[in-house]
């Protein structure tokens, strides 16, 4: 059968009015069978959305602040849509309940996810559709990691007692019964586990944008749409600052082989882009899928001769980067030189005390530390095909005028990274896409 889980966001579901057109996309379609709200987003460019309302309220509480104004405007962005909308439905206890919960010192993951909880009730309450809250169905571990198991098997059994249902997103339950939010942007996450349980033919994503697009719009102007990705693209896409999904929300229907179609609810009747497990079709003439760029790195350069000779040497340097709660971000390397690139805002307090570290665990000839780098990532499922790829990503960024600090290219060819000066980036970005996209 033919099942569809979709996901709105907040700009979808900021106000009235795009309450009723997301009514119209459920209702257009009835294989659209369980819906995952977000909290109500902006209106416009000055408004507030909800979420932050509510952080700023469980903030004011923990200062001994007043939340009266702050939870009032929060009310009545809810009973505006409520009253716009002709619901005969009273949310007045829900708020009260909140209101004195937070007042309560309930906690801050708990004040966040009532955006999401409050949005879904009315929307279920519109669509005349079930209410599941994510509470019951969405479970966390002790040490606060998501229990993947235990939920696909609870949500499952939730889900086949509704056949039509809103379950807010955002949130689920620790153990001991206390309110879980994942990280900001969640939602994604919890259509895409809903989409498991129900065993979903497609996954839709509905936001304000019709599609990921080839580059950043605030740097290439007018990028070309994406119509097809694979979630192996979409991964590094958006590990390098791709934003238009959650990067988690990749996970659990990649491994159940479901499809994310990311759509626009301003435009329903556009395609958007389709993701997809893998495909064999790319595009001869562009060649890559999307270039992404990631600023605010600091490159680590080791320099010992015979380091490649020395047993452990990568391990012992990456255990003081662990020890110091450093992820890294990439490890180039040559026969005696190591570089590991690492956030620069992960790396600023604790400077000194990881470069003496790394002398007293490899004793280098020569250890220094680089800021002002940025990442810039050209992704192509095609670029493994395609003869003379990387000499084109070079040869646009060297005739833009910009040096090339470091280069990275995975063995699967489907990614080339290279370091570039942070105020070079843009400069950088639109040349490769004039390159392979924008003739």
């Amino acid at each position: 059968m033919d099942m569809k889980v979709v996901k709105f966001g907040g700009s979808s579901l900021a106000d009235a009015e795009h309450f009723r057109r997301v009514a119209e996309i459920v209702k257009s379609d009835p294989s659209r069978h369980y819906v995952v709200a977000s909290a109500p987003g902006k209106r416009s460019s000055s408004d507030t959305k909800v979420t932050d309302m509510l952080y700023q309220c469980y903030e004011k509480v923990r200062n001994r602040e007043d939340i009266t104004e702050i939870f009032g405007a929060i009310a009545e962005r809810y009973n505006s849509i409520i009253r716009e909308l002709g619901l005969d439905f009273d949310i007045g206890g829900e708020l009260d309940y909140i209101k004195n919960a937070i007042l309560h010192h309930s906690g801050r993951d708990f004040a966040a996810s009532r955006g999401e909880y409050l949005n879904s009730l009315i929307l279920a309450k519109y669509l005349g559709f079930a209410f599941l809250d994510a509470e019951s169905a969405v479970f966390f571990r002790e040490n606060g990691s998501f229990d993947e198991e235990k939920t696909n098997e609870e949500l499952r059994a939730e889900l086949a007692t509704r056949p039509y249902a809103v379950i807010p997103g955002f949130y689920g339950v620790m153990p001991n019964g206390t309110i879980k939010t994942f990280s900001r942007g969640g939602s994604d996450i919890t259509g895409s586990i809903v989409a498991r349980a129900a065993e979903a033919s497609l996954y839709e994503n509905w936001t304000d944008v019709s599609g990921f697009l080839t580059a950043d719009p605030r740097v290439v102007k007018n990028p070309r749409p994406i119509r097809t990705v694979t979630y192996r693209e979409l991964r590094e896409l958006s590990y390098m600052g791709a934003t238009v999904l959650h990067e988690d929300a990749i996970f659990p229907v990649r491994n159940a082989g479901i499809p994310i179609n990311i759509r626009n609810t301003n435009e329903p009747d556009a395609e958007g882009t389709m993701i997809v497990s893998a495909t064999g079709e790319y595009d001869p003439e562009t060649v890559i899928t999307g270039i992404a760029g990631k600023r605010g790195l600091s490159v680590i350069t080791i320099e010992k001769d015979m380091m490649n000779a020395e047993i452990g040497f990568g391990r012992r340097v990456l255990e003081v980067l662990e020890e110091n709660d450093i992820s890294f971000e990439h490890l180039p390397s040559g026969v005696d030189t190591m570089s590991v690139v690492v956030s620069t805002a992960a790396l600023d307090d604790r400077r000194e005390r990881v470069l003496t570290a790394i002398q007293r665990a490899v004793r280098p000839d020569s250890v220094v530390t680089e800021d002002g780098l940025a990442l810039l990532a050209v992704v192509g499922r095609g670029m493994v095909k395609s003869k003379g790829t990387a000499a084109r990503v070079f040869g646009a960024i060297s005739g833009a005028g910009v040096n090339i600090r470091m280069i990275d290219q995975g063995s699967s060819e489907l990614n080339i990274i290279v370091g570039v000066e942070e105020s070079d980036l843009n400069v950088a970005m639109n040349a490769i896409y004039r390159e392979f996209v924008k003739k």
